[in-house]
């Protein structure tokens, strides 16, 4: 699918930069829960993309020293076991966090997950199919499965 690391860069990070307009938006127009988002906030929206990336990052780092990656397992587990409910207990711990904690956190973490995938060999993720999959699955596909709320939320913050 990919050729190399960069050409899966490149097009995540395509698919990243129309969700910074979040970071643009008053906490105002990023609490109210919307309809066309599922019932998510701009807030929730952002916090279970950079939760997941979150995820991806501690990942990222494993396979950067060894050849596996224990939080990839355990999570795999956990999803296929609890599913949804992984997402809903998310999103109620960071509707905790400070907003600014939020969007802090929202900002930085793509592009660290970005430098810690350049130092991962490719053979561990880029040319191995199951770690692919998995990144594609937190990353550009995940982005792609949210766009329709990410445009919920940004026509709301207009009008």
């Amino acid at each position: 699918m990919y050729l190399n690391a960069l050409e899966f860069l490149e097009e995540e990070r395509d698919a990243w930069r129309p969700y910074e307009a979040l970071l643009e938006l008053p906490d105002a127009a990023l609490s109210e829960p919307l309809e066309g988002a599922h019932g998510w906030s701009g807030r929730d929206l952002m916090g279970h993309l950079a939760h997941w990336l979150e995820h991806a990052l501690a990942v990222a780092k494993e396979l950067a020293v060894g050849e596996t990656s224990a939080t990839k397992e355990s999570g795999d587990r956990d999803w296929d076991a609890r599913g949804d409910a992984v997402n809903d207990e998310l999103l109620v711990e960071w509707a905790k966090l400070p907003m600014e904690e939020v969007r802090r956190r929202f900002r930085e973490v793509p592009g660290e997950l970005r430098g810690y995938l350049t130092v991962v060999p490719e053979s561990r993720w880029i040319k191995h199919p199951d770690n692919l999959g998995f990144f594609l699955t937190e990353m550009t596909d995940h982005y792609a499965a949210h766009i329709t709320d990410l445009e919920a939320v940004l026509e709301s913050a207009r009008g």
